[in-house]
């Protein structure tokens, strides 16, 4: 499989976006937004299985004003260094750096079909509050923390858009999802996937202390579902 590193423009320097292309060469962009660990094992492995399907895949390293190819160990400490580092991200640049990587996506001969946007934890919030600006093709943000309270702002996407949470996660609690539930209510654009038994970051499955195997393959199965409606792979089949 083919990939590579390019350099994107922003007003205050430039960044990494790491790009993975699919076999047959060209298919639709998905912007693949971090969590708080960086643009390490768990994203390039979820990049690696998109691009194995057909997608060229795009994943910024958001951190990059504050420490370039950060790479958080999936470890108590690695966990608690990488929230002290995301403590001190500037969210506003992050969805614009964002908006940068969509545009530079657009424009790759590569990508043809369409671009969507896929964000887990930080991710999933940070392509939420994207999908209120920019024009995406679909949208999947799995537990963004930002999300509950940010409901108000989803009558302004336009573009399909599934919402993924564990119902037993600590740091989004039950009720908190529940908001985000009632707000999905009535638009036809907006898919709830909620995974009951499943805590925070229970996709990722380089860490052992949030990974929850049968959900994650559960909710991945209705990601790609998502995907192959709104976001379909033709041109490389």
């Amino acid at each position: 499989m083919r990939t590579r590193t390019d350099q994107v423009a922003a007003h205050d320097g430039s960044f990494d976006v790491h790009l993975w292309f699919p076999e047959a060469g060209t298919g639709p962009g998905i912007l693949l937004v971090q969590e708080i660990y960086g643009v390490g094992p768990y994203i390039e492995k979820v990049a690696l299985d998109l691009a194995s399907r057909g997608y060229v895949v795009a994943a910024p390293d958001l951190f990059w004003r504050l420490h370039p190819g950060w790479l958080g160990e999936h470890t108590p400490e690695g966990t608690a260094a990488a929230i002290e580092l995301a403590g001190r991200f500037d969210f506003a640049q992050g969805v614009a750096d964002c908006a940068l990587t969509v545009a530079h996506l657009g424009e790759l001969p590569e990508v043809a079909g369409g671009v969507g946007a896929l964000g887990f934890c930080l991710g999933g919030s940070i392509d939420y509050m994207l999908a209120t600006q920019v024009e995406l093709a679909a949208v999947l943000s799995f537990y963004g923390s930002a999300v509950p309270d940010s409901t108000g702002l989803m009558e302004r996407i336009a573009a399909p858009l599934l919402l993924v949470f564990g119902g037993s996660d600590p740091y989004i609690t039950r009720d908190r999802v529940a908001v985000v539930e009632q707000a999905a209510q009535g638009r036809p654009n907006v898919v709830m996937h909620v995974e009951e038994e499943a805590g925070h970051a229970f996709h990722n499955s380089e860490a052992p202390m949030f990974h929850h195997p049968e959900a994650a393959a559960r909710t991945w199965e209705v990601a790609l579902t998502f995907l192959s409606e709104h976001l379909p792979v033709t041109l490389s089949r």
